[in-house]
Formats: structure tokens, C-alpha cells, sequence
């Protein structure tokens, strides 16, 4: 069963809503949804905000579900040179930014494992980004409609590192000291890295991907809700939907 985890309760409604049967089943104080999208066996669950929620989650979905792979959508402020609002980042690692266990770790190392960042899953992270790229070069009406409220133009798919935390980046001050430290973080979020450090214990595959709703400075996109109901819900229903239909 594949497991599709979504941040925020807009997305899941999104993907929800193409789900013709739906059975709720609560573990650990959370529901997970299951039934069948794009005719496969699918549980959809929300993380929640912040890095335990997310391993809670994820853990869960690997453990009672057993899931063979888990998608994550959600939404990131921008990072890297070129990423802008509406744009979707598809992850090729990710790293817990706010880990530090030094001087008995390198800064980010995680103890035990050796490393500091996480890789996805090549080929789920490939459909992924075909999916992106195919969607953003033909928006759907509904998601062609939030991107012109919003008067987004052209949104490109890039690929690279995402970092994870456990605070919300919205000044300018925060996401220039990150991008001083990680200079090739493309994106800026609060669950991701934990969900693949679960991911890797299970040894389940996982694939990372982020709608940017803001450049995590103090030009945040104002209409947080509105844009994430009209824009990232939409973009993360149709790229999602797209990569299950084509392997």
C-alpha cells in the first residue's frame, strides 16, 4: 500500500476527494485514510507540523500500514537563486538544518547514521519531477485559475536539497543565514528531513515534494491560506495523481 502524507488539511482534501471509497482508521491520535487512487490501494494521512509530528506519522505508516513507499507533499518557503512562489521543488535530499551534536558530531550528522542528509528514492522522485514538469507545462483549469489570481507565470519544477526544522523561517535575517550555511538549500520546511530519517530506519522508499508558498523572508506571502486552498492543494492533487497514472 502506498502511503501519501500530506502538511496541511487543504491537501489531503484535495487528494481525498478522488478517493471513491474511504476507510478511516485512527492510530495514535491520527486518521489515516485508505481506499484506491488511480487504481492502487493508497492510505492518505496528514503529518502534521514539525519534525516529531512528521516521524510519528511516517513511523506509523510504516509500521501499522505497512506502506511501501511514502509520497510527501506540502508546501516550502524558497531558498535557492531562482525559486520563487509557485515553483515546485522535488526533493534529492534533505537534511535537519536545526541538528547540531557538536563537537561529538559534525554539525547536521545524525548520530548513529553516519550522515546528514537523506536521498529520496530515484525512481519515485523521477516520477515525480515528470509529473511536476508535465502539469506546469499544461495546468489544469482549476490550478491554471489560483495561478492567475495570483498572478504567477510560468512556475518551474527544480530538484535538489531541502532542509528541515523545527522553527518557521519568515525573516530575512533566518533565510540568509541558511542559505550562508547550506548555499545549495533550494527550499525551507518543517517536516521533510524527519520523514526520511523514519523512511531509512524501515527501509522504505520516499519521495519529497514542496509547492513554494513564500521566500521565507519578510516578504511572506500574506495570503498563506488562500494561496495553499487555491494553488499548492491543486498543484500537489494534480502531480501527485499524474505520477501514479504513469509509472
Amino acid at each position: 500500500m502506498l502511503a501519501i502524507v500530506s502538511a496541511m488539511p487543504p491537501e489531503l482534501a484535495a487528494l481525498k476527494a478522488l478517493m471513491p471509497t474511504d476507510q478511516i482508521t485512527t492510530v495514535a491520535g491520527r486518521r489515516f485514510h485508505q481506499g484506491q487512487l488511480a487504481g492502487q490501494d493508497v492510505v492518505l494521512a496528514l503529518t502534521g507540523i514539525g519534525k516529531v509530528a512528521a516521524a510519528a506519522t511516517a513511523a506509523v505508516l510504516c509500521q501499522h500500514f505497512q506502506a511501501c513507499a511514502l509520497l510527501f507533499t506540502g508546501v516550502a518557503g524558497g531558498l535557492g537563486e531562482g525559486v520563487t512562489v509557485g515553483d515546485v521543488v522535488v526533493a534529492d535530499a534533505l537534511l535537519q538544518h536545526d541538528l547540531d551534536v557538536s563537537p561529538l558530531f559534525p554539525r547536521w550528522v545524525v548520530p548513529g547514521k553516519g550522515k546528514d542528509r537523506f536521498a529520496p528514492n530515484p525512481h519515485w522522485s523521477e516520477r515525480l519531477r515528470r509529473a511536476a514538469h508535465a502539469v506546469l507545462a499544461q495546468p489544469e483549469p482549476e490550478l491554471a485559475q489560483g495561478l492567475a489570481a495570483f498572478g504567477l507565470h510560468a512556475p518551474r519544477c527544480h530538484q535538489g536539497l531541502i532542509i528541515s526544522g523545527d522553527r518557521f523561517v519568515s525573516t530575512t535575517a533566518e533565510s540568509q543565514a541558511l542559505r550562508n550555511l547550506l548555499p545549495d538549500a533550494l527550499a525551507v520546511e518543517m517536516e521533510g528531513a524527519a520523514v526520511a530519517q523514519v523512511c531509512a530506519d524501515f527501509d522504505r522508499p520516499f519521495a519529497v515534494l514542496r509547492t513554494v508558498s513564500d521566500r521565507a523572508d519578510d516578504q511572506a506571502h500574506v495570503d498563506f491560506e488562500r494561496f495553499l486552498a487555491e494553488v499548492a492543494a491543486e498543484m500537489a492533487r494534480d502531480i501527485v495523481l499524474k505520477a501514479l497514472l504513469n509509472p
